[in-house]
């Protein structure tokens, strides 16, 4: 496995400049940051990751003020006992994307919260509980206890709310291929530890946040 330098050597010669390869990345947000961020704020952002999903991410965006709406401003008290006449009133609601699964999803998303948020003193302060080095961890909770958060919907719901971790795109698999971390896209619990294992050596040795190391691995092939 290269070293994080070494890579970053390749990313340079194929972008430019290391500035060009981190242009756009939105430094992630401190634990006090992320225990400040209100409950509601994270279901929207799961339910937004969610409907994302195999959907053009576009029409989600300009719809957004309508999810807002309709889903009473994200309160999980309020989803977490949506009744039938309310599910129904949504699947037919033209202002969001009537998708039956996914709305229910909202429903199932804020009961999970509001187990987390009464445990731990809000949603934000549970998150911020995992430390980088734990970040795969993380992502198997989300998909093991939330509903529709595995995979890729999982790390962009995380990506959007500032937690450091990478993203498993297409090309990051590609880098940690070469790097003989894994041997083909990573969907086992222990081919994940073989990914947090490379990403955490990769933080110890550069001190760069998981958010930086997943975009150089990218800009190395893409």
């Amino acid at each position: 496995m290269r070293s994080l330098q070494d890579i970053l050597a390749i990313s340079v010669e194929r972008k430019g400049s290391e500035e060009a390869i981190l242009d756009g990345i939105t430094p992630p947000r401190s634990a006090e940051a992320l225990r400040a961020c209100p409950d509601d704020r994270w279901l929207a952002a799961m339910t937004r990751s969610i409907f994302n999903a195999g959907f053009n991410w576009k029409v989600v965006d300009s719809m957004w003020p309508g999810f807002e709406t309709a889903f009473r401003g994200f309160d999980p008290a309020a989803c977490a006992m949506m009744d039938d006449a309310w599910f129904d009133s949504l699947v037919t609601d033209t202002s969001i994307v009537r998708h039956g699964p996914k709305i229910r999803a909202v429903q199932e998303n804020a009961v999970y919260l509001q187990t987390q948020a009464d445990t731990h003193g809000g949603y934000g302060a549970f998150i911020a509980g995992w430390p980088p080095d734990r970040f795969a961890d993380l992502l198997a909770h989300l998909k093991a206890e939330g509903t529709r958060l595995g995979g890729a919907t999982g790390q962009y719901f995380l990506r959007s709310m500032g937690v450091d971790g990478f993203i498993l795109s297409r090309d990051v698999v590609a880098r940690l291929i070469a790097e003989g971390v894994i041997d083909k896209p990573p969907t086992s619990k222990s081919a994940m530890q073989a990914v947090q294992a490379a990403f955490s050596a990769w933080h110890r040795s550069s001190g760069r946040p998981l958010t930086e190391i997943s975009r150089i691995l990218a800009t190395s092939i893409g």
